[in-house]
């Protein structure tokens, strides 16, 4: 069995101590296979929120990979944002969207971030052309008999949370990542955990979001997701500071 710790939305910078603390905890004594991190590591990218980041990262001592959340690209400093938007990632650039297969589960990176968008709110998700196409060409290589989980910040379809995505794109691309082979999509952003099985491209897709270490809360503790993994049947379990919550049955 695998066992993969999904965490997201630390916001370091507004992070939740307590709560880092205690995830940390849980990487000691649990040892999961792998951490996978959907973005929104910081809350303003600065660079001292990155530098925290990083040193956190890389004390937990487990196989990382790390998407880029809409709070990573600079917020105020327009030049930045349009010029060299994810310059202050360099500390952290060998976890950045860094596939990985570990026994026969797959990670595949599309990044859903956007420097610039035809509407006013930014921090919503794009998936571009070009980042669908480098997801897929990876999805595709992954051998057959596995289990493929595709990593971004932004849901693709909502998930009934109080939060919002509205992720342009997102549809069009589930339905091309589910014919590509794409088991479960693992998203954060919203800041609340879901779990819901997505009928599309006559499969039946995944889609889990993660809650949030940090202290902008919303309905749920701070939180993570804990996935297992045996063979090709994919059990997730919610895990907040006050408890562990039994798997529930995923809703259509």
């Amino acid at each position: 069995m695998i066992r993969l710790f999904h965490v997201s939305d630390v916001h370091f910078g507004r992070e939740d101590t307590a709560a880092i603390d205690w995830f940390d905890a849980l990487v000691r004594s649990e040892v999961p296979d792998a951490i996978i991190m959907t973005g929104d590591l910081t809350m303003r990218a600065r660079a001292r929120e990155f530098a925290a980041a990083a040193t956190w990262l890389e004390a937990l001592g487990r196989p990382v990979t790390v998407e880029v959340g809409n709070h990573d690209l600079p917020y105020f400093n327009l030049a930045a944002r349009f010029l060299t938007p994810y310059r202050r990632y360099l500390a952290l650039e060998r976890m950045i969207e860094r596939p990985l297969d570990i026994h026969g589960v797959a990670v595949v990176p599309l990044r859903t971030t956007a420097r610039f968008q035809w509407r006013l709110n930014w921090s919503k998700g794009h998936v571009s052309r070009g980042e669908l196409a480098k997801a897929l060409a990876l999805a595709r290589t992954v051998p057959p008999g596995g289990v493929t989980l595709l990593a971004c910040h932004h849901p693709l379809i909502e998930g009934g949370t109080h939060m919002h995505a509205r992720t342009r794109g997102g549809g069009a691309a589930l339905a091309a990542l589910a014919a590509a082979g794409v088991d479960a999509v693992l998203t954060g952003h919203v800041h609340d955990p879901f779990d819901l099985a997505w009928p599309v491209a006559g499969r039946t897709v995944r889609l889990i979001g993660a809650g949030t270490l940090s202290e902008r809360t919303r309905t749920t503790r701070p939180s993570f997701n804990e996935l297992r993994i045996d063979g090709r049947a994919i059990d997730v379990r919610v895990r907040t500071m006050d408890a562990v919550v039994p798997p529930a049955e995923a809703e259509a």
